[in-house]
């Protein structure tokens, strides 16, 4: 069966796999499931991530990998110029390449094929993220051993052909929703974490500790750091704050533009942030520092604009709402007539589910502390 003819099967089986996931974890690893059939694979890695930083929020699979290489990948990411980086995909036209195809046959002038694949037995790699528009809300790379056939363009083409309905569904999964009264009584103050130039972990708080526990279900009390663990909390976590601290020190060595911040989700449904920095940025082996804590509302509000799918004068237009504007005062302000801004209101309530403007504000400002997403709307 040809490509063409799979595609459309391939993205109604994903489709049904959304509707029967509870949590995004889930959903990417019923994606790889149903992947495998189409395009047969050996090893994979399955991220949600951070739209703004690239960074992984969530590990949905990892499959046949070594564990202990999550510092090696992270650095070649961000610390060396390799073919198909995840920023430089997010920005392509096409949302999905291969190493070999990348490298004209020749995968062996690749580092991260010398350094990370080979050693595995790997020969090829596929990459492909998962957006809506220019927003990335995921990402997979799939591995083929050596003597297995390289990935070819139609294959290429095949993940191609799911990447808007994977990032469809996943943006939607970032919609808000309230946390539970616990989950409000419990909040830990914000966590400090210090690891030395080579990424090993120094030193963690108790807020940090708690923090963990909270968004990975980590206890580092009962289970230590440990590049080599095989607990699927650990990796969890190493893959989302390796990959912090490794974007913090390219920031520091002025390979990468910072800040290095990583939004995410606790086990509660609240939104936290992780900030990264170098001690010193004028010494490459100074230590980094990793601050916990809950997200503010300017951090969180465009990424939630994000999730709700709204065009750009959509989201002016919520701007005004929550700035507290009549219909008239919106359209003045934006050039519009009455009337097209009343489309766009209409048009605001059909994407968040309300009716009324009252609904707006409840859902967005008091169920989810929005309080200053009136003024973080202007960085959307």
């Amino acid at each position: 069966m040809t490509g063409t003819a799979i595609a459309p099967r391939l993205v109604a089986s994903i489709r049904h796999a959304n509707a029967h996931c509870a949590t995004a974890d889930e959903f990417l690893a019923a994606v790889s499931t149903e992947v495998r059939k189409a395009v047969p694979f050996d090893g994979s890695v399955w991220f949600g991530v951070d739209p703004a930083t690239l960074l992984a929020a969530s590990v949905g699979r990892i499959e046949h990998m070594d564990h202990s290489l999550c510092q090696q990948f992270w650095d070649n990411e961000f610390h060396s110029n390799d073919v198909l980086p995840i920023r430089n995909l997010a920005r392509r036209p096409e949302p999905a390449g291969s190493l070999r195809i990348a490298t004209d046959g020749k995968p062996a002038r690749s580092p991260r094929y010398r350094e990370i694949l080979r050693p595995q037995g790997y020969d090829d790699e596929a990459r492909i993220i998962f957006r809506t528009g220019n927003t990335t809300w995921a990402f997979a790379f799939l591995y083929r051993e050596k003597g297995h056939p390289a990935f070819d363009v139609d294959e290429l083409k095949l993940l191609t052909s799911i990447s808007r309905t994977v990032g469809v569904a996943l943006r939607a999964r970032n919609l808000p929703h309230s946390p539970s009264a616990r989950a409000i009584d419990t909040l830990p103050a914000p966590g400090v974490l210090l690891f030395d130039a080579r990424r090993e972990l120094m030193s963690a708080n108790l807020h940090a500790k708690a923090w963990l526990r909270q968004i990975y279900g980590l206890d580092l009390n009962e289970e230590p750091w440990s590049l080599l663990s095989e607990h699927q909390a650990m990796w969890q976590t190493q893959a989302s704050l390796l990959g912090l601290v490794s974007q913090a020190q390219a920031v520091g060595l002025g390979y990468e533009d910072g800040p290095a911040r990583l939004r995410c989700r606790d086990r509660d449904g609240r939104w936290v942030v992780l900030h990264a920095s170098c001690m010193d940025e004028t010494n490459p082996d100074s230590p980094i520092a990793v601050v916990i804590e809950q997200a503010q509302s300017a951090e969180v509000a465009p990424i939630i604009v994000e999730a709700y799918g709204l065009t750009t004068r959509e989201r002016e237009v919520l701007r005004g709402i929550a700035c507290g504007l009549s219909t008239p005062e919106i359209a003045t302000e934006l050039r519009l007539s009455t009337h097209t801004v009343r489309d766009y209101i209409k048009s605001v309530f059909e994407k968040v589910g309300v009716s009324s403007r009252g609904e707006l504000t409840a859902k967005l400002f008091a169920e989810h502390y929005f309080d200053a997403l009136e003024s973080s709307l202007v960085f959307v």
